[in-house]
């Protein structure tokens, strides 16, 4: 990150957005962390919360504080978003930092906190509690919906 603010974007995730015809993404705090989605992501995740139960106090408190602190960022002519400075100083994010992509999203992070949830992360995957078969196994079809297509071994459809 620059002395500015300014993140240079991922290619991937820059590719994503131009196929959305998008120009912008959503940053909100998650975490110890920053987080960014494309417009359409972001758009998803308000009505997964719009679904939850409105007068749940937990619900209203994670829809305030994702939504609160989100913030459009444009992208520049060099591909790069100027993370706002309320959100910089809520994680600490100084020059350096770390960046993750994570399914639809990507993270913004400062390197000791990256470190930290690794460290902490890892313990959780040698805990036998988590009681997790892996590979996954297939989804249920749905009803009403036929069979599924078959798939390639590392689970992508065949075309």
């Amino acid at each position: 990150m620059d002395p500015k603010g300014r993140l240079p974007v991922p290619a991937p995730f820059r590719r994503v957005l131009a196929a959305q015809g998008a120009a912008v993404v959503v940053v909100t705090l998650l975490d110890e962390c920053l987080a960014a989605y494309p417009p359409a992501e972001w758009a998803r995740l308000e009505v997964q919360l719009g679904a939850l139960p409105a007068f749940s106090r937990p619900v209203k408190a994670l829809t305030r504080l994702l939504t609160s602190r989100a913030a459009d960022c444009e992208l520049d002519g060099q591909g790069r978003i100027l993370l706002p400075p309320t959100l910089r100083v809520a994680t600490g994010l100084l020059r350096e930092v770390v960046v993750v992509g994570v399914l639809n999203r990507f993270e913004v992070w400062r390197p000791d906190a990256w470190a930290s949830f690794l460290k902490d992360s890892e313990r959780l995957l040698d805990d036998v509690s988590l009681d997790l078969q892996w590979p996954l196994p297939p989804a249920p079809p749905t009803p009403g919906e036929g069979p599924s297509r078959p798939t390639h071994p590392q689970g992508k459809p065949n075309r």
